[in-house]
């Protein structure tokens, strides 16, 4: 617990700084943050910012793919933790939930502390919260009652993970929030990987979006983070997920510059316009399932032909 207080608040932030801990922990990083970069005081009384429906409506749009990608895997995750008295926010990277899933018996407390859509939870605006640090970090944090930096908010525990975007760069956060004061640190953890995962499953849905017509490929080696790939009709990768690029040490708009996947998952070899050709010839094989007259009638040559420029590659 961090003590209330602007001078003892000002006190721990500089004893925690002096050793180090801002590098290792996301919390005493946001509250310096929170009071160093964006002068906040921890116990002036601060009331939820909400944003105009006009406001909210412009902001749902912008972020509409997202939020389309996400609806389902904001179900699922509600249906795992709804009954213990949390809710599920969708936010953008201003930090504005644009979606939420809750019970209706709760529908009053939490719209009284501001997790509701149209709420601005940033850190410039909020100090030390889930929303908003997470967006800072771009990581998984948990903020848990007085971890935040507002006393007003110290009845909240929050379990965010950042959301990334088709090309890997930071599109939103994914949040559950509870106002129980029995929450278990135990639970806590549990809720924070489902919510991990739960994000996973929305940037992958995302991805496949962005990208309709591509072939998606698995990242080997990846299983964790379950990177992806958009591979084109040319075997070229026009698209990938920030894990798959953290993992391939993949950089810049590969819709602009593709990359071959062969290239890009470590499998080059030297190749020839006849490799091509040969590659055609077996694919069309495979199709006709051996029979060789069906083979090259599908590709509008002869058996012979076939044959001779498959050469000795034909058993």
């Amino acid at each position: 617990m961090i003590p209330r207080g602007t001078e003892n608040h000002l006190t721990t932030i500089e004893t925690a700084l002096a050793r180090g801990e801002a590098a290792r922990s996301p919390v005493v990083a946001s509250w310096s943050r929170s009071a160093r970069l964006h002068g906040l005081d921890p116990t002036k009384p601060s009331q939820p910012d909400r944003m105009t429906a006009q406001e909210l409506s412009r902001a749902r749009d912008r972020t509409a793919p997202l939020i389309r990608a996400a609806s389902p895997n904001l179900d699922r995750l509600f249906q795992a933790v709804g009954a213990v008295g949390c809710c599920v926010l969708l936010a953008d990277l201003d930090g504005v939930p644009l979606e939420r899933r809750g019970a209706a018996v709760d529908d009053t407390v939490f719209s009284d502390w501001g997790l509701w859509p149209g709420t601005r939870w940033s850190e410039a605006q909020q100090g030390t919260n889930g929303i908003g640090t997470c967006l800072v970090e771009e990581r998984v944090v948990t903020i848990h009652r007085d971890q935040h930096f507002f006393t007003r908010n110290t009845i909240l525990s929050c379990m965010s993970a950042p959301i990334y975007g088709p090309q890997g760069k930071l599109a939103g956060v994914l949040d559950v929030s509870s106002a129980r004061n029995d929450l278990t640190e135990g639970f806590m953890v549990l809720i924070s990987q489902s919510v991990t995962e739960t994000a996973q499953k929305i940037e992958a849905q995302a991805f496949r979006d962005a990208f309709p017509t591509a072939r998606m490929v698995l990242v080997p080696g990846d299983r964790a983070s379950g990177g992806l790939l958009a591979v084109d009709p040319d075997d070229l990768v026009i698209g990938a997920t920030r894990a798959a690029r953290h993992h391939l040490g993949l950089t810049g708009d590969l819709a602009r510059q593709p990359r071959p996947a062969a290239d890009v998952l470590g499998h080059f070899q030297h190749e020839t316009l006849e490799d091509g050709e040969r590659a055609v010839l077996m694919r069309a094989l495979a199709r006709a399932g051996g029979n060789v007259s069906a083979a090259a009638r599908d590709l509008g040559i002869s058996r012979a032909t076939f044959h001779r420029k498959l050469g000795p590659r034909l058993i």
